[in-house]
């Protein structure tokens, strides 16, 4: 079976399954999803509650092991890894911004910024630091606290935090679901921008089809299982394919 949107793979999934639960209460989250996410493109995930995108993400990110098949990051298998290394990786070649901003409010965003550095055991360059928070629209806001930051300069902050290593791939899970319109199109335009500007590879969960917009394709699962794709579709296409796997879906619960 091929590779949904096979090409130069900054990530690929081959047959990966993740069941979670034993016996009669055992659950398959994943079922056998093979798909590429290409070097230098933006990548939105879509579907149903329950169809499986955080689990995707999560095994795709190295953040939990799938219970079967295979997930490879350029051309390092994550699944044979130990939790040491495959720590090691995701601190180095791996970036994530979610829903929540998961800031330290004790610290200042610079600080915030450069944690992912320290952690590594790299001593930050004030130099890098204030790039990156430039690069976000935050030059002027490096010694503020997230408590004197809006919830957008506050996801804008965790950008920064989450490319300050210069990952691979940046995954995102529903990044602009607690902003308002504006700012969540602001923090879009970004991962636009680092795609076609940088070549970095952008995969992003989300279940707002104007946010999977901005994305060159949206991949849908349902059940587990990839369940077709677009590319470069608008946003009332993308809704009305996800109103047709929503009524579908529930028309399958009431057989």
């Amino acid at each position: 079976m091929g590779i949904a949107g096979s090409g130069t793979g900054a990530v690929e999934l081959r047959g990966v399954s993740r069941r979670y639960g034993t016996g009669g209460g055992e659950v398959a989250a994943l079922d056998g999803v093979s798909l590429a996410f290409p070097a230098g493109t933006f990548t939105a995930v879509m579907g149903p509650s329950g169809s499986g995108k955080s689990t995707l993400l999560s095994c795709a990110a190295g953040l939990d092991r799938p219970t079967a098949g295979s997930v490879r990051l350029g051309g390092t298998e994550l699944t044979a890894l130990s939790e040491r290394r495959l720590t090691l990786l995701r601190r180095e070649r791996i970036g994530f911004v979610f829903q929540a901003f998961n800031l330290l409010p004790f610290l200042t965003a610079e600080q915030n910024v450069a944690l992912p550095l320290r952690l590594a055991g790299r001593r930050p360059r004030g130099a890098e630091v204030r790039e990156a928070l430039r690069r976000v629209g935050l030059g002027e806001r490096a010694r503020h606290r997230p408590s004197e930051l809006s919830g957008g300069q506050q996801q804008r902050v965790a950008l920064a935090r989450a490319l300050i290593t210069r990952p691979e791939v940046l995954f995102g899970d529903e990044p602009t679901g607690a902003l308002d319109t504006r700012t969540g199109r602001e923090v879009l335009a970004l991962l636009r921008d680092m795609v076609d500007a940088e070549g970095r590879t952008v995969v992003m969960v989300t279940h707002d089809p104007l946010a999977a917009s901005w994305a060159d394709r949206v991949v849908f699962l349902v059940d587990g299982r990839v369940h077709g794709e677009l590319a470069g579709a608008p946003a009332g296409e993308i809704a009305a394919r996800m109103a047709t796997l929503e009524t579908a879906g529930q028309e399958a619960l009431s057989c």
